[in-house]
């Protein structure tokens, strides 16, 4: 009897323990399960308030710098998505579209940066925060003669670009373009 009365209260205590194993096992998932909830809920909030960050910085923001040339012509002269700002090329011409020190390159060069700084100064931005810069010109033995006076506007760092001969440009007489991308 003592033996079936000790083998009965092993029996009880190895169901109380499972019992217990249970509960705690029981709790741990009910425990993971609901943390795993808040996590899930806090995910979607920062998916959501991502997105919503995300529609206002891929939003993209148009400038004309000659409103009448650029509708006529067809394009902006720069476009800022989030912090990257594409400046179409800067060209030696005035309001009406005429160019602008023909013949000469170095004043049709510092014409072209003379707007770029204006466009440049619209979004808050100088030469420093310019990452690329390219450069077409119809003659590049006299571009390289005078591209010394872009050490004067770079102050920190020149930026990644091209240097590109062309055979001809928009306007006749034009000798040299620039454009550029910024990311501020």
């Amino acid at each position: 009897m003592a033996a079936n009365k000790s083998s009965s209260l092993k029996n009880n205590l190895k169901t109380q323990n499972m019992k217990k194993n249970l509960l705690f096992a029981a709790a741990l998932l009910i425990g993971i399960t609901i943390l795993n909830s808040c996590n899930t809920g806090n995910q979607s909030a920062v998916a959501e308030n991502s997105h919503i960050e995300k529609a206002k910085t891929d939003t993209a923001e148009f400038y004309l710098y000659r409103p009448e040339l650029e509708k006529t012509y067809g394009y902006s002269h720069a476009v800022k998505i989030g912090n990257v700002i594409k400046i179409s090329g800067a060209v030696s011409m005035d309001s009406a579209g005429n160019l602008l020190a023909p013949g000469n390159l170095e004043q049709q060069m510092k014409n072209c940066y003379s707007d770029l700084e204006k466009i440049l100064a619209h979004f808050g931005c100088t030469y420093d925060d310019v990452v690329v810069e390219n450069i077409f010109t119809t003659n590049m033995q006299e571009f390289i003669k005078v591209c010394g006076y872009r050490a004067g506007l770079y102050k920190k760092h020149f930026p990644a670009g091209n240097w590109l001969g062309v055979k001809e440009l928009a306007l006749v007489g034009q000798l040299i373009e620039i454009d550029m991308e910024v990311h501020k």
